[in-house]
């Protein structure tokens, strides 16, 4: 990389919004994108989403979600052929920054997979190392100028809401999505250590094949589903932490009382909306607005 490259990305300004699985964090970038920044295009940073199929599994925004907001690094890539690591994912999101600062836009890092971030971000990239795992340390100097956003939620309140999400997935055509995955023999060629990983997958897949009529079978599918995704919340979180401790200045945004308004309003919505806009929203434009005056 030439000097001259590297000093212009260090003065790239980049949005970053961090959080476990379900805390609204690609609600909170299509929010902020079209009523605030309207020049924000967003890359993905989630690394199943990475991939092309399974969308519901997967939980990828729908096209009616985004909102015209144009979205890079989603259901990118054939499963069948990538395995997108870290380092690959370095190399692909710089390459997308570049191009939207070139264009005079505002690149929103949005994304649950801390470590796609990690070595997006850190100017001292070793992929050969693991600070979320080991005491390695953190590199603290970053490749961009960023201003991040930790959307949190208590876990308490975020497992009861992700176990919901979980049910409200199944209802949307989940099973569905699945039995055609298995059905077809896509779970043959998709890389097991890529997409064959999402959750959702290894743990229907004994129902699919086998227990179609098995009731319990089905149950304990699920129940390890929603286990697994709130595991997923908990070993984000630790590893957001971890980035924090290691120097990362994050702007935590607590949610949990948005989460509380879903699981106990029958309103059709319009008080979460109202507690979201004015604990999340508002609170995230002020951030945002203060550093991209600096």
């Amino acid at each position: 990389m030439e000097p001259t490259a590297v000093n212009t990305r260090r003065h790239q300004k980049i949005v970053v919004i961090m959080g476990p699985t379900g805390a609204g964090k690609s609600r909170l970038s299509i929010d902020l994108a079209t009523c605030y920044y309207n020049n924000s295009e967003i890359i993905n940073s989630d690394k199943m989403q990475v991939y092309r199929g399974l969308d519901i599994t997967t939980n990828k925004i729908t096209m009616q979600e985004r909102r015209g907001i144009r979205h890079h690094l989603l259901g990118s890539f054939d499963p069948t052929e990538s395995v997108i690591n870290p380092f690959n994912f370095r190399q692909f999101a710089s390459e997308k920054i570049t191009d939207i600062v070139s264009r005079g836009g505002l690149p929103v890092l949005v994304g649950g997979s801390n470590s796609f971030i990690y070595s997006l971000l850190a100017k001292n990239f070793d992929p050969k190392s693991d600070v979320f795992n080991r005491p390695d340390p953190v590199s603290s100097e970053l490749r961009y100028k960023c201003c991040f956003i930790w959307v949190d939620v208590s876990f308490p309140v975020l497992d009861q809401y992700l176990c919901k999400r979980v049910d409200e997935m199944l209802g949307s055509g989940m099973l569905e999505e699945l039995k055609e995955y298995f059905g077809s023999g896509q779970d043959l060629r998709v890389k097991r250590n890529g997409l064959g990983q999402a959750i959702g997958v290894p743990e229907l897949e004994g129902y699919v094949k086998d227990g179609l009529k098995c009731e319990e079978m089905y149950e304990e599918a699920v129940r390890r589903i929603k286990d697994n995704t709130c595991q997923l919340g908990k070993r984000q979180v630790g590893k957001i932490v971890r980035l924090k401790k290691g120097g990362w200045n994050l702007n935590r945004i607590d949610a949990t009382e948005v989460f509380k308004a879903v699981m106990t309003t029958d309103d059709g919505g319009g008080r979460v909306a109202e507690i979201w806009e004015k604990q999340v929203v508002e609170t995230s434009v002020k951030i945002v607005k203060q550093f991209l005056d600096e």
